[in-house]
């Protein structure tokens, strides 16, 4: 082996070290969010040759910066963004610093793509929120602000872009931080920082710029190498969905999953639900051989030092912290599918490794999202024809499932307080969801608001009601309810 494959394996092995960050990135259009990426990764010397040449020959081309170089076209991808020059789908871009490596999601601005960003900011640690300097915090930065709180990423850059069109004034930035403060203080996201920049010149980006004498702070890109984001993970409450059972042989038996939350000892005491059975940690077992502990998000397999029955979708936690164990709860929902919602639906929901069916109890409120009004029949702001949602909407809903789900809120915890709702019939992502909490019984469907089945005035006998009534709770356990009536109504 010479030394050149010995300089490129210790790379490696040097770069597989590195701490991941993972970002998005949110604004409105022409706010410059990719061309704030583009500078990033051309400041920061992570552009090949041949990605050099091909950005100045289509910045002469279709660019949209003058005589610069259009750095927002390293990130629009697709023909009809680079014509529109706008962001439609989300763009993944990977690069790494000496420091820490990062994944960048650049999510689109437009309120009919929201969509988009709630998929690109599901796995984000922070969010760069940009605004222009010269529009500063409009109806668009809430709206993106307010989906971030809701998907819990606890640090926000606000990037206030475009300063050398408003000649630097430590005035006009001081009047955006002021006022974004004021909107982001009842949301409760816990980290805000606030960056004076130029994208297109590159002031404050990768390095800090003498343009700004006033800001004490750093450029955006040593900021982004060094905000501590590993207490972000829940180390606390241990959560360790079975994805599979592992066995090779009559010897061995695995469960394999990651670690969504908490810290896993070989020898801890672990309970198997909903059995409730217990058993000890006799190893945690890799690819790459045996650990002592482990914590998320690794993948592990878990052997135990009893034979009891655990089965995709169950899950091990430590018996003296359990999570919520329901099959009603309250959560936020955005709407995915471009069908609109049937409250009289049945969905699969999928938390976790676990599947079952699902209802729609009630729809509490709708969330304008550039408002941030709730609203309802019950103030008048919804009827039941605009109750369902649409495309893109935002709303507070209980949900009631067929089967337990066992889940933290999602504040708590990330991995166990999220799910998907799928449509049974065209197996389209139908929305997304983060758990609030269990639900209480006042909240629940009222009996009133069910389909009823008036069995005499359907002309069934008596002697088939007991029949009907089985059949009835079965389709509540499959997430469909119905009421019956024994008695004609007169």
């Amino acid at each position: 082996m010479n030394d050149s494959t010995l300089d490129i394996k210790a790379f490696l092995d040097k770069d597989e070290q590195k701490d991941l960050l993972r970002l998005l990135t949110a604004g409105s259009v022409d706010d410059g969010k990719s061309t704030l990426i583009g500078r990033l990764l051309f400041d920061s010397k992570k552009l090949y040759e041949d990605q050099l040449d091909a950005l100045e020959r289509d910045s002469k081309r279709m660019g949209n910066a003058g005589d610069h170089i259009d750095y927002a076209l390293l990130l629009d991808g697709l023909k009809a963004e680079r014509e529109q020059g706008i962001t439609i789908d989300v763009a993944y871009r990977y690069f790494s610093t000496n420091n820490r490596k990062f994944i960048i999601a650049d999510t689109p601005g437009h309120e009919q793509y929201t969509r988009n960003m709630i998929t690109g900011g599901s796995t984000a640690n922070l969010a760069i929120i940009l605004v222009d300097a010269r529009m500063g915090v409009i109806t668009q930065t809430r709206r993106h602000t307010f989906l971030v709180s809701l998907l819990g990423i606890k640090h926000v850059v606000l990037a206030v872009n475009k300063m050398d069109l408003v000649d630097f004034s430590e005035e006009r930035f001081n009047e955006i931080v002021d006022e974004y403060r004021k909107f982001i203080a009842p949301l409760g996201i816990p980290d805000v920082n606030c960056i004076p920049l130029s994208a297109l010149d590159g002031d404050n980006v990768v390095e800090k710029s003498e343009r700004t004498p006033w800001y004490e702070g750093i450029s955006l890109l040593d900021f982004l190498e060094t905000v501590h984001i590993d207490n972000d993970h829940n180390l606390k409450d241990f959560r360790f969905p079975v994805q599979y059972v592992l066995r090779p042989n009559l010897d061995f038996r695995g469960f394999c999953g990651k670690v969504a939350s908490g810290i896993i000892r070989k020898g801890d005491e672990v309970m198997a639900l909903p059995s409730g059975k217990k058993s000890h940690i006799k190893s945690i077992v890799t690819y790459d051989g045996e650990l002592d502990y482990a914590f998320p998000p690794q993948s592990v397999t878990l052997t135990l030092e009893d034979e009891i029955d655990v089965s995709r979708g169950e899950m091990l936690v430590h018996p003296d912290n359990l999570p919520v164990m329901d099959r009603n709860f309250e959560t936020m929902l955005v709407w995915m599918d471009e069908e609109p919602m049937d409250i009289n639906k049945s969905f699969f929901i999928k938390q976790t490794t676990n599947i079952s069916r699902t209802r729609i109890d009630s729809i509490k409120y709708k969330v304008d999202v550039n408002t941030m009004e709730h609203l309802s029949i019950d103030n008048g702001k919804l009827s039941k024809e605009t109750l369902p949602m649409q495309l893109n909407q935002i709303a507070r809903v209980v949900l009631t499932t067929a089967k337990e789900l066992f889940f933290d809120p999602y504040q708590k915890n990330k991995a166990t307080g999220s799910f998907i709702l799928i449509d049974p019939i065209t197996n389209n992502t139908s929305a997304v969801g983060m758990i609030i909490d269990r639900v209480e019984d006042k909240d629940m469907h009222l009996a009133e608001d069910l389909p009823m089945l008036n069995l005499p005035k359907l002309g069934i006998a008596p002697e088939h009601y007991e029949a009907i009534e089985k059949a009835v709770k079965e389709l509540e356990r499959q997430g469909v309810a119905v009421r019956i009536e024994r008695s004609t109504s007169l």
